[in-house]
C-alpha cells in the first residue's frame, strides 16, 4: 500500500488524468459580502481518505494568491482530528476560510469558531448540530450503498475496494479512483459516532456544496443540512468526491468564501 507522502506524488503525476463531466446546477455564486476578504485557506480530509484528495482543487486557490494548507487527519478520534485542525489554524495569518469534506464537516463544525475562521464551506459533508445525534438524523433518509461496503477489524474501519470504486468515487477515472482507495485512511469505529460540542455554522457564514449523485453521504440529507445552515449552496452532479471529480467548481465555491473571484 502507499504511503501518504509517495501518494503526494503518484497525485501529482496523474492529476491532468480525465474524469467524467458533471454538471454543475448552480454556477454564478455570488461573491460573498460582508465577510472579510482571506488570506488563507485550510482543507480538511474526510473518512476513506487523506489530505492528497485535495491536490487538484489546491493549485486553483495557489494562482488566485491564497494560502493554502491541507490537514492530515489522524481519524483516530474526533478530538484528535479537531486538534490537528487547530494547530494549523493557529499557523494562519489573517482571515482564513476553513473546508470540509464528508466527516470534516463535523471537524470544521467544531473547530471553525476559531476567531481566524472568517468562512466555512462544506463539501459533501456532514454538518452536525450541537450535540445531535447524527446517525439518528441521518437514519430519516435511505441508508447510502456505501453503507454496505464498510470493512471493519481491530477498532478501525475502511472501504472495500469494490464499495470504494462504486460508491465513493464512482465519476473518477479507475486508475485514479484505484490510487486513492490505496491510500485511504482508517476510521476508528467511536469516531463517526461522536458529538459535537458546538455548531460554528451556526455563527459563520457558510458554504455548501451538494453532490447530486453522492452514494455515500444521501443528497437529500445534504440539502436538509444546507438549508438548515442558510448556506448559498450549490449542486454538483458528482460522487461523493467532488473535490476529486469537479476540481475548479469547488474551488471556485471556495473563493467565494474567501471573498475572491473565479479562478482562471
Amino acid at each position: 500500500m502507499l504511503n501518504r507522502r509517495s501518494f503526494t506524488g503518484l497525485l501529482s503525476a496523474i492529476a491532468a488524468t480525465s474524469v467524467m463531466s458533471g454538471t454543475v446546477h448552480a454556477q454564478d455564486v455570488p461573491v460573498a459580502k460582508d465577510v472579510p476578504v482571506a488570506k488563507n485557506v485550510v482543507l480538511v480530509h474526510g473518512l476513506y481518505a487523506d489530505g492528497s484528495s485535495w491536490i487538484d482543487v489546491i493549485p486553483y486557490l495557489q494562482r488566485a494568491g491564497l494560502q493554502v494548507t491541507v490537514v492530515q487527519n489522524p481519524l483516530t478520534s474526533l478530538a484528535d482530528d479537531v486538534a490537528a485542525t487547530r494547530r494549523i489554524l493557529a499557523l494562519q495569518d489573517g482571515p482564513t476560510v476553513l473546508v470540509g469534506h464528508s466527516f470534516a464537516g463535523t471537524i470544521i463544525s467544531e473547530a471553525g469558531n476559531d476567531p481566524k475562521v472568517s468562512a466555512l464551506v462544506y463539501v459533501a459533508a456532514r454538518a452536525p448540530d450541537a450535540g445531535e445525534d447524527f446517525g439518528a438524523l441521518a437514519a430519516k433518509y435511505p441508508k447510502p450503498p456505501a453503507s454496505a461496503g464498510v470493512i471493519k477489524k481491530d477498532g478501525f474501519f475502511w472501504l472495500s475496494e469494490e464499495a470504494f470504486l462504486r460508491d465513493f468515487a464512482g465519476d473518477v477515472e479507475p486508475s485514479r479512483a484505484r490510487a486513492l482507495y490505496a491510500v485511504q485512511g482508517r476510521g476508528a469505529d467511536s469516531l463517526p459516532a461522536t458529538k459535537t460540542t458546538t455548531a460554528a455554522w451556526r455563527v459563520k457564514p457558510t458554504w455548501y456544496q451538494v453532490s447530486t449523485a453522492d452514494r455515500t453521504i444521501n443528497p437529500d440529507l445534504e440539502r436538509f443540512l444546507a438549508k438548515r445552515m442558510n448556506a448559498t449552496t450549490i449542486e454538483l452532479d458528482s460522487s461523493h468526491v467532488s473535490l476529486v471529480s469537479h476540481p475548479k467548481e469547488i474551488a471556485d465555491l471556495i473563493l467565494r468564501a474567501a471573498g475572491r473571484k473565479q479562478s482562471q
